[in-house]
């Protein structure tokens, strides 16, 4: 039968591509999304309180100089302890200002620069002073993170009436026994007011301390981020 040839290659051929659909493998189930691991970020501009373990100050201290600190508060996140109490904080003196007449009161510079967590991750970054303890004999400007000896004018008006006071006394009783009393008084009252201020100018202020043990505040300049794999 030649009109019907043909049907036994079609059967053939149809037999064939259904085994290799059988053959061919199925496609891979798509997988599920694996979750992301937890993020904490600690802002900028977040106050962090610390602890000195060595003293710094314009008298001892030299630009360069490391500073060593811990952290005295917990910082949270989110509920979560992200900086624990005793992290390890280093910093720098970058500048030192003695005190002077000429130049002013004392001042110093410190930048952070580095934490490290108890479990020894360690983050790089860049911090300022924000404050310091309120019975140290600093102030703080807490924009540019400077520390600058707390100078009392008032001592030094009180230096100049009371040699004031001694060269009058003084005077007067020159002035008595020469007959010229009131005088002498007037003399030896300039004469002491020009020592006290003599003794003023060749004396420098007080010099900035932050003494170890000491608490100072700490502000990020920038965000720090740890995974929750960090923090366990």
């Amino acid at each position: 039968m030649v009109m019907g040839e043909p049907m036994p290659r079609l059967i053939i051929l149809s037999l064939f591509a259904g085994v290799l659909a059988a053959q061919t493998p199925a496609a891979p189930p798509a997988k599920a999304d694996t979750p992301k691991p937890l993020t904490y970020t600690v802002d900028t501009g977040t106050h962090i309180p610390l602890n000195l373990l060595n003293s710094v100050s314009t008298k001892h201290s030299q630009a360069g100089d490391t500073v060593y600190l811990q952290t005295a508060f917990p910082v949270l996140v989110n509920g979560r302890i992200v900086i624990p109490i005793g992290s390890y904080v280093t910093g720098t003196v970058t500048q030192v200002k003695r005190p002077s007449h000429a130049k002013g009161s004392a001042e110093l510079y410190v930048r952070f620069d580095s934490l490290t967590l108890p479990n020894g991750v360690t983050r790089k970054f860049s911090g300022r002073m924000g404050g310091a303890d309120g019975n140290l004999d600093v102030k703080v400007d807490r924009a540019e993170g400077k520390v600058t000896a707390d100078t009392d004018k008032t001592g030094e008006a009180r230096t100049v009436g009371e040699t004031a006071g001694v060269g009058a006394g003084i005077g007067g009783i020159a002035g008595a026994a020469s007959g010229h009393a009131i005088t002498g008084m007037g003399i030896g009252a300039g004469a002491g007011a020009a020592a006290g201020l003599i003794a003023i100018m060749t004396s420098h202020g007080p010099d900035a301390v932050l003494p170890k043990g000491s608490t100072v505040e700490m502000v990020l300049d920038r965000p720090l981020s740890f995974s929750e794999i960090e923090l366990n």
